[in-house]
Order: structure tokens, then C-alpha cells, then sequence
């Protein structure tokens, strides 16, 4: 994966939902608590999820095939993409359900000490699980927000499981205080109240995640510095003189398409044109390595036609950054 710290905060949840999903199905079955049941149905399917994201590293490691010559990268967008379906239908669907049965049917808590216990468990277990995400993320997010580092990264791991860590503590103070109310009060109202709120809670970090896996599946450029770093190896003001006009393109969280139109100069020879092409991408590489694919076409500069602009019917995606110098 994108770097051994999404891996290590990957195991880091799967291992801490593993252990609070049967403590939490334990607590449900001696105290009745439809918190306790949505709460455990929460954390085995983040356990699945986890369990998602691990396979979908490993298999976009597999080589380039002819049928697919630019490889698997996309394996991760995929596999993260069904986490978001996952924690809609079996985390939030379910809670929502049982929260609506809760409140229709409210019976009174047994044996409280069960859900409490798990519960504080739970929050203990979740954090350390929090704390690794956050440390690794911050490792590798720069000075970007924590807004921005989840809508602009390519690797989909760590936002997954920084979101999921962070519905699972949020829902597991709302099923403490759901559960806590409906010991106080005696009405079991208050423990489908706190398990409606899970379902709601998932929904919209369902929705969220899948909104952001969906852009990176349908394909998103290289970021605007990456952008920047390429313009300027691809010009070396002797044998390339400017960007006519470039497209990038994620093939993977580590893999970037690049494809540009560059000037050359009109007396140049093959010779020396094949030559500068071969130092441009060598350029390429060394300021952006994530840049492994690279098509580049030589072309004479037109200010007639950069004047024009790109036509994007002829260039898909329409003008971007860098489109005309």
C-alpha cells in the first residue's frame, strides 16, 4: 500500500473491531440492549471492511496483463468503494431498523453492568486504534487540513479508516448515552433513540466516503504541485521550449499517467528530438517517481492555435491545468 503506516493502521483497527465485536455480541445477549446489538453488527462489519481494503492491497499488486496493460492499481479504489456500500447496508441500514424496533417495542435494560463495561471497553480500544490512524496519516499529510487530506488523497486506506475509527467512537458515546438514559429513566426508548442515531451516523459517513472513492474510480489528476513539478522537468529551454498542452491521470494510488504535447524546435533533427523526449521523461521521473507511465509527443508551437485553445471534443476533460502556455 501506499506506505507501511496504511497497512499498520489497517491491522491496527481490524484486530481492535475483532475483539470489540464479540465483547459487544457478548453484552448484547446478557443485557438485551438493541445498542449493544447495532453497536457489535457496527464493529463486524468494520472488521469486514478492514478485512476489504487488505485484499484490495494485495491484489492491485498483481502485474500488467495484455488485457490490462496498465495494471490493478484501481484494485484499491474498487475495494474501498464497497467499504462505503458495506458500512451503508449492513452498519447503518441495520442500526436504523433495529433502533425503529427498539422504539416501537422498548423493553427495559438487564444486567447493566454488561453494555457499560463493553462500552468503556470499547471507547479505550478504538482510540488506541484512532491514535495509530491519526499518527501514520499524519506522516504523509503535510500541511493539508484534515478535510483536504481526505478529499485529495489517492490512497483511499487511511481516509477509510480514519472515518471508520471516527464513527465508531462518536457511536459508541451515543450507545453509552443511549444506554445510560434508558437505565436512569427505565425506558428502554432511550436505548433505540441511541441506536437510531448510530444508523444516521454511518449513513452519512457512508455516503462520504463513497461521494470521495467515487471520484478517484472515475479517474482524478495528478494534485496541483505534482502538476507544477511536471511542467517544469518537461521544459529544459534548449531542445522542449514550453507545454503545449498535458493530461495526467491516477492509475493507482502510486501509479500517475502523464501525456503532454510539448514545442520543439522547428530545425531540430529526429535524432535530437527522440533524445530530448528521452530527457524530459527521464526529468519527469526523477521530480514526480510516481510518474511511471509518460507519453509525450513532439509537436512545432502555434500561437495561432494555442490561441484557439484546446477543442474538448478532441481532448477529453476539456481544458485543466497546464492545458495551454
Amino acid at each position: 500500500m501506499s506506505a507501511s503506516g496504511g497497512t499498520k493502521a489497517i491491522v491496527a483497527a481490524l484486530a481492535a473491531n475483532l475483539a470489540i465485536a464479540v465483547a459487544k455480541f457478548v453484552a448484547f445477549l446478557f443485557s438485551g440492549s438493541s445498542s449493544m446489538l447495532a453497536e457489535s453488527v457496527h464493529s463486524l462489519a468494520d472488521s469486514g471492511n478492514q478485512g476489504l481494503l487488505l485484499v484490495g492491497g494485495k491484489k492491485a499488486k498483481r502485474e500488467a496483463t495484455p488485457q490490462h496493460p496498465f495494471g490493478y492499481g484501481r484494485e484499491r479504489y474498487i475495494y474501498a468503494f464497497l467499504v462505503s456500500i458495506v458500512l451503508f447496508s449492513v452498519g447503518g441500514m441495520f442500526a436504523i431498523y433495529e433502533g425503529y424496533e427498539k422504539i416501537k417495542h422498548p423493553h427495559a435494560i438487564e444486567a447493566w453492568y454488561w453494555p457499560v463495561g463493553v462500552l468503556v471497553f470499547a471507547i479505550i480500544a478504538e482510540s488506541f486504534s484512532f491514535r495509530t490512524a491519526i499518527k501514520e496519516s499524519n506522516a504523509i499529510r503535510g500541511k493539508q487540513s484534515w478535510k483536504e487530506f481526505i478529499r485529495r488523497a489517492k490512497a483511499p486506506e487511511l481516509p477509510v479508516v480514519l472515518l471508520e475509527d471516527l464513527g465508531a467512537l462518536v457511536g459508541l458515546v451515543l450507545a453509552l448515552v443511549g444506554v445510560s438514559l434508558a437505565l436512569a429513566t427505565g425506558n428502554g426508548v432511550w436505548d433505540g433513540i441511541g441506536t437510531l442515531c448510530i444508523g444516521v451516523l454511518l449513513i452519512l459517513i457512508a455516503i462520504v466516503l463513497a461521494a470521495e472513492t467515487k471520484s478517484l474510480l472515475l479517474g482524478e489528476s495528478a494534485g496541483i504541485d505534482e502538476v507544477a513539478k511536471i511542467e517544469k522537468a518537461l521544459v529544459d529551454g534548449d531542445t522542449v521550449t514550453r507545454v503545449i498542452h498535458m493530461r495526467t491521470l491516477h492509475l493507482g494510488p502510486e501509479e500517475l499517467l502523464v501525456a503532454a504535447k510539448v514545442a520543439v524546435e522547428h530545425d531540430d533533427t529526429a535524432t535530437e528530438v527522440a533524445n530530448a523526449i528521452n530527457a524530459a521523461e527521464e526529468r519527469i521521473r526523477a521530480a514526480v517517481p510516481i510518474a511511471r507511465v509518460i507519453y509525450l509527443e513532439p509537436d512545432i508551437y502555434s500561437e495561432s492555435a494555442a490561441a484557439a485553445g484546446v477543442n474538448p471534443a478532441k481532448s477529453p476533460g476539456g481544458d485543466g491545468p497546464g492545458a495551454e502556455h
